[in-house]
This record gives structure tokens, C-alpha cells and sequence, in this order.
């Protein structure tokens, strides 16, 4: 048997005015998520376990069937797993966006979505100003990076509550610095960081071009590296993982799924979706299982962009799904389950922590009256799962 998970981060919405009281996914033209809707079964599921920060680091553990509640330590050190920062005793890793701070604002979480070529250089640049024996910078894709930070108490010195960026676009900055305990450390870093990254070539240029210059860094998601259970003794299956994101391939390697990177991968609308199916179905040459990660329906959500957001559906549903479905034809020993990680709703411009709806189709799969694939359509639906984690169970075992 042949096993295939396809997320579509931040894909679940809510009605839009705009569309007519329609979500982007009921807007967007889906004729293969459709289809397997019709020959699969629907259902909803909640894969923000209660009193957990809706974020993709909890959803996508729940999705590969990891309680969070168990298993989660910080977002940080998942993307080092994935970057080959290994964490020694007393180190904590932050993840680090570089951000746009406009006038005292948060105006941008992603600094323009800046390319890693030009973000590499000022991450360069800022470890060779700020770095020290406890203070490391690393870099990462687009606008994600990485600090490594030593305290004597180790992560119970750097406990300061920190917000996600993306959660406070077009707010003070100054209103949602971090607090508490370590704060003082973070926020000093987070200060020293404009001076070096306003004056940087790099940042002069963007504001010629009108683009959002990197000039201050955002530290948040600290925490110390997670121990997980080996995906193979879970499941008794051989597995993979495909995504442009270090967070999700940082979960592959600690779970041990084999990472697939494919070319041309960005985590934004212009990603290489063709190249994303490809190579997860050749990967079943050798595997068993393949999860598949797109990022773009959640940065379209963060941005409140409703265009972009059917756009990245529509070419995850024709590209991604529609090769899946062709696949199938051809493949009769396998099942398919498509499933976004959380809701980011235009209106939110951020994640929340409702129920997502999902498609289970192929071999075995008992099918239901359900014909269309949408939030609206698993209103009719009496397959809820109220702990995500379970989904995985419920899809392999």
C-alpha cells in the first residue's frame, strides 16, 4: 500500500463579503480535490490540541501523528533540526524573521518576502556584528532564520513570551516586544539589529526599488530540541517529506522521514508546484508514504491577499492533487489524504485554532455522500476527530 498526505498549509477560510459569502476554497476552481471528495470520504478535524497556540509547528506534528501535548518543545528548534544547528546543554534556538518596522509598526512579517540570497547576506552581516560566544545567527529560507542563544539557566533563563510577527502586523512594535523572564536579552538583540540592518546596501537598495526593507530582526518560538518517536517504528512504513520550509522538514528529519528537497521550492505563490508532485510520486518508488507540504495558501492568508489565495489553491488543487489523481489511476494499492494544518483566514491574517476540513480517498476508503470539497460541504459530515493526532491512525493504521 502506498500512502500519500498532501497539506495545503492555511488552506481552511472563512466567508468573505468580498466572494459573495464564499470562502477562497469554495471560490476556487477544484475539479481533483473534487473528485476525491466524491470518491472518498470528508471530515473535519482539530489538530490544535486545547490551550496551544494555533501555529504550523503544532498542527503539522498533530498531522504526522504526534500529540503535541507530549511531544512539542518550540518552534525554533525544529527548524534547527532541519538546518544542522544542533543544540548543546544551555542553548536555546529563537526563530528569527527579518521584518519591516515602519514609523514605530510591524508593517511586514516577511520584509517584502525577501529572497534567501539577499537575506543570507544580512544574516552574514548581523552574526559578525552581534554574534559572540553565547549569541549565533543562521540562515534560513526567505525571510526564517535561526539565533542560538547560551543562558546559565538554559531555556528557563529565556522564557520571555514572545508574539509571532505575523500576528501583529500594522501594531506598535513597542506593544508587543517580548516579556518576562530573559526579555531583556532578546529585546537588546532585537534593538542593535536595526542600526547594522538600515545601513546595510542590501536594505538602501529595497527602499529605491519601493520594496520592504529587512531592518529589524523578530525573535520568537524559542525552545530546546524535541525527542521524537521514529516515524518507521510508529507506523512499520518507510517514509518522506517534501516542503520549501525548514519547520516541516525539521520534523521530517526528527521523526526520520527521508527529505526530498526539490528545486525551485520557495514557500510562496511563485513555488515550484509541478516539481513538488514529481518528485513525491517517484518517491513511492522507494517509499512507502510521502508528505507533501505547500506553503503558499497560508502566506496569501497572512497577507489578507484573497487573489492570491484562490490562485495558490487552484495551482496546489491542478498541479499537486491533479497528479496525485493520475497517479491513482494507475496505482489502485494507494490512498490519499489532503489536509490543511490550520484555518488562516483572510479576515484573521493570521492562524486559528478551528476544526479543518479533509478528503481520505483510494483503497479500503468507504465513501459518503458528500460530493464537493469546501467548509461548508463538512457541515454534512459526521466524521469529526477532535484530536488531530489520531488522523495518521485513522489514514495508515
Amino acid at each position: 500500500m502506498k500512502y500519500i498526505f498532501l497539506v495545503p498549509d492555511g488552506m481552511a477560510d472563512y466567508p468573505i463579503p468580498a466572494l459573495q459569502g464564499k470562502t477562497p476554497l469554495e471560490v476556487a476552481k477544484i475539479p481533483n480535490m473534487n473528485y476525491f471528495a466524491k470518491t472518498g470520504k470528508v471530515g473535519l478535524t482539530n489538530n490544535i490540541p486545547e490551550k496551544m497556540k494555533p501555529g504550523s509547528d503544532v498542527a503539522n506534528l498533530s498531522l504526522l501523528g504526534y500529540n503535541p501535548k507530549k511531544y512539542y518543545t518550540g518552534r525554533a528548534p525544529i527548524e534547527a533540526a532541519n538546518m544542522g544547528v544542533k543544540l548543546a546543554e544551555g542553548e536555546v534556538a529563537f526563530r528569527c524573521n527579518l521584518v519591516t518596522e515602519d514609523g514605530g509598526d510591524l508593517a511586514d512579517y516577511s520584509a517584502g518576502h525577501i529572497s534567501s540570497k539577499e537575506s543570507e547576506v544580512l544574516i552574514d552581516a548581523l552574526n559578525n556584528a552581534l554574534g559572540s560566544d553565547t549569541v549565533r545567527f543562521y540562515a534560513g529560507v526567505g525571510y526564517r532564520h535561526l539565533v542560538v542563544i547560551k543562558h546559565p539557566a538554559g531555556i528557563e533563563g529565556l522564557k520571555a513570551a514572545c508574539v509571532p510577527p505575523h500576528d501583529i502586523v500594522g501594531k506598535k512594535v513597542e506593544d508587543y516586544l517580548p516579556e518576562g523572564i530573559g526579555s531583556e536579552v532578546l529585546i537588546k538583540l532585537m534593538n542593535a539589529s536595526r542600526d547594522i540592518l538600515n545601513m546595510h546596501e542590501i536594505n538602501r537598495i529595497r527602499v529605491d526599488l519601493k520594496e520592504n526593507p529587512a531592518n529589524m530582526i523578530w525573535l520568537w518560538g524559542q525552545g530546546i530540541t524535541p525527542q521524537l518517536e521514529s516515524f518507521k517504528d510508529k507506523w512499520g512504513i518507510k517514509g518522506s517529506i517534501i516542503s520549501a520550509v525548514d519547520l516541516i522538514k525539521g520534523l521530517g528529519r526528527l521523526s526520520g522521514l527521508d527529505i526530498i528537497d526539490v528545486p525551485g521550492v520557495t514557500g510562496y505563490i511563485d513555488t515550484n508546484f509541478v516539481g513538488k508532485a514529481e518528485y513525491a510520486l517517484e518517491s513511492l518508488n522507494t517509499h512507502d508514504f510521502v508528505f507533501v507540504h505547500v506553503e503558499a495558501p497560508d502566506e496569501a492568508g497572512h497577507e489578507g491577499n484573497i487573489k492570491m489565495k484562490i490562485a495558490a489553491i487552484e495551482a496546489f488543487d491542478y498541479h499537486v492533487v491533479g497528479a496525485v489523481r493520475k497517479y491513482m489511476t494507475r496505482n489502485s494499492n494507494t490512498k490519499v489524504l489532503i489536509c490543511p494544518d490550520h484555518a488562516t483566514p483572510i479576515e484573521k491574517r493570521t492562524h486559528t485554532n478551528d476544526y479543518v476540513p479533509f478528503i481520505m480517498s483510494g483503497k479500503d476508503v468507504v465513501t459518503d455522500e458528500i460530493e464537493t470539497f469546501s467548509e461548508l460541504a463538512t457541515k454534512y459530515t459526521t466524521w469529526k476527530i477532535d484530536d488531530g493526532y489520531t488522523l495518521m491512525d485513522q489514514f495508515i493504521g
